[in-house]
């Protein structure tokens, strides 16, 4: 059986931002290209912070295709939110859920759930789509300054209609199933 890995899946705006000011992703484009049913049949759970909960359940992105929905949060109180699992402790959590059978976990939204995880070596992957538009402001990839990171690059991508590049980077010394 093989571990599975946490995955990074993230559109980014050329200038490092993840989602506008006000956390509006109206300028990610739907590229004719990308097979989001595809994308989707890789991933059996998404792992999201309170923020990014709380912007998919206001715009009704909740349960999309039928994942499990954790999320990371220490205010949010279980029985008021059914619909998903609330979590308290994100290491636990994902060595319970990589010694798990199933498909891999997908890391969606929230530049600061993302450094909490790089910050406790639980991301084996990064998925950036980068899209060629400029923001100027907005949320970042990785908030809150420096973390040195070292990537390998395992691909890239092309989507000609829109300009947007994949590219799809392992997380150097990321260590399945290890946390420090």
């Amino acid at each position: 059986m093989s571990t599975r890995r946490v995955r990074l899946s993230v559109a980014m705006s050329l200038d490092g931002f993840i989602a506008g000011p006000n956390g509006e992703y109206d300028w990610i484009p739907m590229d004719p290209e990308i097979d989001f049913a595809e994308l989707f049949r890789e991933f059996d759970t998404i792992l999201m912070g309170r923020k990014s909960y709380e912007l998919a359940r206001r715009d009704g992105h909740l349960g999309a295709q039928g994942l499990r929905t954790l999320v990371f949060s220490s205010s949010l109180e279980p029985a008021a939110h059914p619909e998903v699992t609330i979590v308290r402790d994100p290491a636990e959590t994902v060595r319970r859920l990589r010694s798990e059978p199933g498909k891999d976990l997908w890391l969606w939204g929230g530049g600061e759930l993302f450094r909490s995880f790089l910050e406790r070596r639980l991301v084996d992957e990064i998925e950036i789509a980068v899209v060629p538009i400029l923001l100027g402001s907005g949320l970042p990839l990785l908030p809150g300054g420096a973390l040195r990171t070292p990537l390998v690059l395992r691909s890239h991508r092309l989507f000609r209609a829109t300009g947007t590049v994949l590219y799809r980077y392992a997380v150097e010394g990321a260590a399945l199933g290890s946390t420090p």
